[in-house]
């Protein structure tokens, strides 16, 4: 993805559809098209460079980007050293919109671009529409499988292997982000390895929480989102449904349930805020030391950079307790629309190696996928002001070290945001909890019976 968000996921549309696409709505906010990059920039490495156009014919690539990345930096270089390239970018920050206009332009089979910047929780609507996208293995995909991360890689394949969707950009593991300057005043240990051991399990995190609100008067987490966020992506292969079948799992699996009951815990401790997530007061709290701990994936770093100015200096990163996971990133696709699929792949293949994913690292904080580079001195030894002074990335690579993948299916947004509903009714009206969590499950079970 990527996104370094400014809204969360939203709902996807006619999810039952998914093969054909032709049904799913379309989204009315075209991406704004700007002109094309210009050249410039440092020379780039010589591999995967795209076949000579005969007769200096120029080739046109249109790329649709996602979010706050630096794509486009990239692509100027590119063009620097391959004048024949010309490559026009479109970038949104909706990530519906974005990806609603690509279904509509695979419906119509006109006006997809040659490359599409593929959100991972999207993957559902598109990877089985082999039909509409090149397949990367026949472009040479296969011969870097073994550069990134494999559970990074498996979201973009198909269930054999032989289908390839996409190219993994960035990853999003899960980590603690903490107040050091909060947490010092109620009597907590501020070393980051420190604090991570004493909160390494979720009950030693409920005790720690409970003391911080008794000793401060504030709150210790930032929000009842993102605490469950935490737990639920901690579940062991899947979530909500079944991977084999498709099946609605979410009652009975004990990992949803403990998020549930922990978050519950939490907002009748008052040791959770009662924000939501994305709203003013939300963003205002981050700068105003309104709580301790925001667990959060990496490119959540971003928003508390941007939300939180008068911060600097002040927060540090931990690890999650019991593991981590990971919430967003994205692959780079390229529609069977465009019309030259050799040079987007050499491109594409190009801009995510090891040398431009630490770029994107260093300057929009994109986690890279390329496990080699997490032992590089270059990538260790990346230290953040803004964390005062601490190695960040290893950090974020221990958390990506802790990820065991889960399935989503395709219904996973509609059926998350319906378990949030309910923990908003708990801490907003003091709705009985149990009541609140059957009254979700009915409502899950009549949307997969719609579905």
């Amino acid at each position: 993805m990527s996104i370094r968000k400014s809204k969360p996921w939203m709902l996807l549309a006619l999810s039952v559809l998914l093969v054909l696409l032709a049904a799913c709505s379309s989204g009315n906010n075209k991406p704004a098209t700007t002109d094309p990059v210009e050249t410039g920039g440092t020379e780039p490495t010589k591999q995967n460079d795209p076949p000579a156009a005969s007769g200096g014919e120029t080739i046109e690539l249109s790329f649709w980007t996602l979010g706050n990345v630096n794509y486009e930096e990239l692509a100027k270089e590119y063009m620097a050293e391959h004048s024949n390239i010309k490559i026009t970018i479109q970038n949104t920050g909706d990530q519906t919109a974005h990806h609603n206009n690509l279904t509509t332009a695979l419906s119509a089979n006109s006006g997809a671009p040659d490359i599409f910047q593929l959100e991972i929780g999207f993957m559902e609507r598109f990877i089985n529409a082999q039909d509409k996208f090149h397949n990367l293995n026949d472009l040479g995909a296969a011969d870097l499988k073994d550069t990134y991360l494999d559970w990074k890689w498996q979201q973009a394949s198909s269930t054999d292997g032989a289908f390839q969707i996409g190219l993994p950009t960035d990853i999003a593991p899960t980590v603690a982000y903490y107040r050091v300057d909060l947490v010092e005043e109620a009597g907590l240990p501020t070393d980051p390895d420190a604090f991570t051991a004493a909160i390494d399990s979720w009950d030693k995190f409920a005790t720690v929480a409970k003391q911080f609100k008794d000793k401060t008067g504030k709150t210790f987490v930032d929000s009842r989102d993102l605490i469950y966020n935490a737990l639920r992506d901690q579940a062991d292969g899947q979530i909500y449904y079944d991977k084999n079948d498709g099946s609605f799992i979410g009652d009975t699996n004990p990992q949803v349930r403990k998020a549930y009951d922990f978050t519950v815990k939490g907002i009748q401790e008052g040791w959770v805020a009662s924000n939501a997530l994305w709203i003013p007061e939300w963003s205002q709290s981050i700068n105003d030391g309104g709580f301790a701990v925001m667990p959060g994936p990496a490119w959540m770093l971003g928003n508390i950079k941007s939300n939180g100015p008068d911060t600097d200096g002040k927060w540090r990163i931990a690890q999650l307790p019991e593991g981590a996971g990971n919430w967003g990133g994205s692959f780079l696709s390229l529609p069977k629309e465009g019309k030259h699929p050799e040079e987007a792949f050499a491109f594409i293949s190009w801009m995510l190696n090891k040398e431009n994913q630490m770029k994107s690292f260093e300057e929009k904080g994109l986690m890279p996928s390329i496990p080699a580079l997490f032992e590089e001195a270059e990538f260790t030894g990346f230290t953040d002001e803004f964390l005062g002074g601490q190695a960040s990335a290893s950090q974020f690579a221990t958390a990506a070290g802790r990820v065991k993948p889960v399935y989503y299916g395709p219904l996973h947004d509609q059926t998350d945001a319906i378990i949030k509903e309910a923990l908003q009714n708990v801490q907003e009206t003091n709705a009985d909890p149990e009541k609140e969590w059957n009254s979700a499950i009915e409502k899950i079970e009549r949307l997969v019976a719609r579905s």
